[in-house]
């Protein structure tokens, strides 16, 4: 997917879309079960986070590996949203697809 075709959600999508309200969708970024970042001043969130209305499950373990590893919250979605040569996709798609260890490994040795 490209940078041109993907879909933002912003945290009333997210309300809608999860159910929940706006506090505890600023509670699930705060605890890395999502990654949102501002575009346009406005705080986005990409629809491949989430699978069957819900935040992507493997998508924590590998967020809190990012951040601990020393990545900013952008740093972490270009990694996330671009395709890695060792993963041959984007992180994400990867993740989406079943490869959650692959994932963690190849973030592991980014540094």
């Amino acid at each position: 997917m490209t940078a041109d075709s993907r879909r933002w959600l912003t945290v009333p999508d997210l309300v809608e879309i999860l159910g929940v309200s706006p506090g505890r969708i600023h509670r699930l970024l705060e605890d890395r079960h999502l990654l949102g970042v501002r575009r346009d001043k406005v705080l986005v969130v990409p629809e491949e986070f989430l699978r069957d209305g819900e935040p992507l499950h493997e998508l924590r373990g590998t967020l809190m590996l990012l951040a601990d590893n020393g990545f900013t919250d952008d740093e972490a979605m270009e990694w996330m949203l671009s395709v890695d040569d060792a993963l041959g996709v984007a992180p994400v798609e990867a993740l989406r697809a079943g490869r959650k260890a692959e994932v963690r490994r190849v973030a592991q040795a980014l540094l």
